[in-house]
Formats: C-alpha cells, structure tokens, sequence
C-alpha cells in the first residue's frame, strides 16, 4: 500500500474537488465526524476549529491510502484501516472526513483531516514521512495487503559523476554499487552482530566501528573494501550504524568484546613483525627480510571516498588506561602553567 501526504491551507478546494467526485458518481463519503453538507458548510466548520490556532499556516491534511493493483478491500475494512491510520499519525482528536474514489483502476482512499485537534493542541508533522512508511508496513501485515520494503531504508546513495565516468572509462561496476549490493546481502544472511562482521569479512569488506572515547559506544561504521574506505551513512540511510542495528540483534554489552577484536585483531602479531626489523628492511610498503621474503604487508587506503575519520582504520587498541594517563599529563602541564602565571 502507499501513503501520499499533503498539507495545505484551504479546506475549500479539497473539499469542493470531493464534492464535485461525489455528485459525479465517482466517490462516496465512508465516514466523517462533522456535519455532511455542502463544501462552503463542511469549511466553516472546519474553519471554527482551526481557529485555534490562528497563526497556523498549513492545516489541512490530506492523505490517500492507495491498494496495489488487483487488491480489493470492503467499505468497512477501508474505514477501519483509515481510522487506523488516522490514530497512528497522531489525529485521535481531529475532525476528519473520508471517500473512497473510483475513479482509477486500484482502490483508494482520499482523508481529509483539520492538523488542529478539538483540545486546540497541533498534530506535528516532524518526520511524518518516515512515520507514514512505518505505519503503512504494519497496516499491511493487519489488514493482509502485500507487503512493499520499507522505503526509508531501502534509498541508496546515488552515484557521483566521478564515478560514473570512472565506471564507463574503466568498464568495472562502480566500487559504491557493489558495495551496496554485498552489504544489503550480509544483512539479509545475519541475525545478530557476530554474523554480520563474519559475513563482511568473508566478503574481503572490513568494517571499523568508531568508538567514542568517553562513553564507548558504537556511533558509527565504516567499510574498506579493495582499499576504499566508505562510511556507512555515505552508502545510503540502510547502511548507517543506526539503522543497521535496526535490522541485527544488537546488544551494546554483550558485543563490545567482538567488536573490540574486529577494530584491533591479534595485536601480538605485531609485536612479532617489530623483533624482525634487525633484520628486515622496508621496500615498497612491504617488509622483507634478508633473505628477501615478505614478512608483512602495510596497505593504505588509496582512497577515502566515505569522509571517514582521521586514523580511523588504524589498528592502535581501545585503552582506558592511556586515557587516563594522557588526561593526567594534561592536568599537570595545566597546573605548571598556572605556577608560572602566579
């Protein structure tokens, strides 16, 4: 089912336009909680609540709830829907009126609703777009309508010119697009944190949690895949940290040590790499012994495409303890200053 919204100023018009489908034979009022009569009446009566709210702008809302083609619903299912609908949007004390059309080839529904309520009080309208998308999904399990994706989450972020170029240049899918493609994949094949790293990383894609330092909390992802570094928010609203916890089982306490270990794994092979540079000697990035055999590889990214954070794949350990030791020396050089000044 789809949802359009719309807010205007006069009641009149709206009203005038049913009206005008109704005495064609091309609507029926379903339901209403004001007086039926004609537009300029069924205006004013409008008009009395809102004035309420005489500074208000935009009051009239007006919304259609469309089927999908070949779905059909009975005039007391589309009422009960409607009210539904009315209720989860936040108008439980509003004057309303609702007609059903038949004028296009699926059924629909037209709601003429006052954004004034009768207590004078404002229905708000922040985010009522994401709010529509999520009550749509569950009326569709309810009243049982195919089920669409939900939209807010499925937007990816659009290609730039650069790398639409680079991809007709090169003749290679943009690194952006399979990006996109693999991750909507892990999430699908996850159920909870520990799935999802392991089914990036067995897609050569390696995230980075960013951690604040003051709370330890994830506030955000990045994914390096063939050495471009993308932050998840710059793939689209699906692949932001927020989101991506909507759709795995996420638990803060209980994942902090498997997502410490992605960020930081095996710290002990370096210490391993640092008692061969007696021996060994930097040739291209790559360290390599005497003997002229690789010992380890230090890749860069070549780009950093996502806006990611300075450092923010370096693989230097979560430690409180430092922390604390870099505050104390703050604190001290603080305190030396002070001396001097006095």
């Amino acid at each position: 089912m789809i949802a359009k919204q719309i807010k205007g100023k006069d009641f009149y018009g709206l009203l005038a336009y049913n009206q005008k489908k109704v005495e064609m034979g091309q609507a029926v009022v379903l339901d209403a909680n004001i007086d039926l009569d004609t537009a300029v009446e069924m205006t004013k009566e409008f008009n009395v609540i809102r004035q309420l709210r005489p500074r208000l702008g935009k009051a009239v809302y007006h919304v259609s709830l469309n089927l999908p083609p070949d779905e059909k619903m009975s005039d007391k299912e589309f009422v009960s829907m409607g009210l539904d609908y009315l209720n989860g949007m936040g108008f439980d004390d509003n004057q309303y009126i609702m007609y059903r059309h038949d004028d296009q080839s699926h059924q629909h529904i037209h709601i003429v609703a006052n954004r004034v309520k009768l207590s004078g009080e404002l229905v708000s309208d922040s985010k009522d777009y994401e709010r529509s998308e999520r009550l749509v999904r569950k009326l569709e399990i309810k009243y049982g309508l195919s089920e669409l994706p939900d939209t807010t989450l499925e937007r990816r972020a659009a290609l730039t010119q650069k790398e639409i170029e680079k991809s007709l240049r090169t003749g290679n899918a943009p690194i952006k697009s399979i990006l996109q493609q693999q991750l909507g994949e892990a999430l699908k094949r996850s159920n909870n944190t520990e799935e999802f790293i392991h089914q990036l990383r067995s897609r050569d894609i390696r995230p980075k949690f960013n951690i604040s330092k003051t709370t330890g909390r994830v506030s955000g992802i990045s994914f390096r895949y063939e050495g471009i570094i993308y932050k998840g928010s710059s793939l689209g609203r699906k692949y932001s940290w927020n989101n991506i916890i909507k759709q795995i089982d996420y638990e803060q306490i209980r994942d902090r040590t498997v997502i410490l270990e992605n960020n930081h794994p095996e710290q002990g092979n370096k210490g391993a790499v640092a008692q061969d540079t007696g021996s060994s000697r930097n040739v291209g990035g790559e360290t390599k012994d005497a003997a002229g055999g690789t010992i380890q590889i230090s890749e860069k990214p070549k780009y950093d495409l996502g806006g990611t954070q300075k450092n923010d794949l370096d693989d230097d350990p979560f430690t409180p303890f430092k922390m604390e030791l870099e505050d104390f020396d703050r604190w001290k050089r603080r305190k030396k200053r002070k001396k001097r000044r006095l």
